[in-house]
């Protein structure tokens, strides 16, 4: 088995004589006292703590502690992050909408229309937003939409750009493409396996909660238009700065707990 449940386990135990005639129900309560949860499981990253961990997650963190005064200082903190091949769900039949003392209802038939890659940027020291419908989750994809994302802070001192490790972020040209036309980008890459340090997650799954779950859309084309009206209605009624409380300080404490 794969997946355990209390029936499972008490069944296997009988067969193997462990307990010849124990119930799930006792199963149950012998987990509970032991503070088990067989049936729960969760994903996680496992990052490297090594110095490179620290030196990269300090770079991060010194940016959010600092989003509001450099602001003041005319320098601006970004977090960029893709959420790709979104699938774009059309239902077979309309939904029927909630009534009294009914919810809404679905049809569980759908057709996919394609997919969709959608790009977004948090201003980080005011929470708002801003994203783009990529063609291809590329490099040449991106950088044909970086004079638009970094042109709206172009009387900025210095920008601050934290993003992940994805190969187009990664790519020598676009690394060279910012260092050509956009000196005064300063690139801060979260460490490996790490990419939960990079805010534009936070963003992405709040944005996704309220605009893309029970959506339903005919085609792509359908999608992308309603893409370039949520972000909009996200800075009106949504945005502001996420509450982060985890410093370099306590980075420094966590890896070192891990490492001792």
């Amino acid at each position: 088995m794969t997946h355990w449940s209390t029936r499972s386990l008490a069944l296997v135990a009988r067969q193997r004589g462990i307990a010849p005639t124990i119930s799930h129900s006792t199963v149950a309560l012998i987990l509970h006292d032991a503070d088990l949860q067989p049936h729960r499981t969760r994903y996680w990253k496992t990052p490297t703590l090594d110095d490179t961990f620290r030196h990269k997650a300090a770079q991060v963190l010194w940016c959010y502690e600092q989003a509001q005064q450099l602001a003041q200082r005319d320098e601006v903190v970004l977090c960029v992050d893709e959420k790709p091949n979104i699938q774009v769900l059309h239902g077979e039949q309309p939904a029927r909408p909630m009534r009294p003392g009914l919810i809404e209802r679905r049809e569980f038939e759908y057709v996919r229309r394609g997919t969709v890659n959608l790009l977004a940027k948090l201003v980080v020291h005011s929470g708002r937003m801003r994203s783009w419908d990529l063609e291809r989750n590329n490099g040449d994809c991106l950088r044909g939409v970086l004079p638009q994302l970094l042109g709206d802070h172009r009387d900025a001192r210095r920008i601050h750009l934290i993003w992940d490790n994805a190969p187009s972020h990664t790519a020598r040209q676009t690394l060279d493409f910012l260092r050509t036309h956009y000196p005064r980008v300063r690139v801060i890459f979260t460490p490996a396996h790490a990419s939960w340090l990079n805010q534009a997650e936070l963003l992405l799954r709040a944005f996704a909660e309220r605009y893309l779950q029970r959506g339903d859309w005919a085609s792509c084309d359908e999608l992308i238009e309603h893409l370039d009206a949520s972000w909009p209605e996200y800075n009106r009624f949504y945005a502001h700065p996420f509450t982060w409380s985890w410093t370099r300080a306590k980075m420094h404490l966590w890896v070192d707990r891990h490492l001792s």
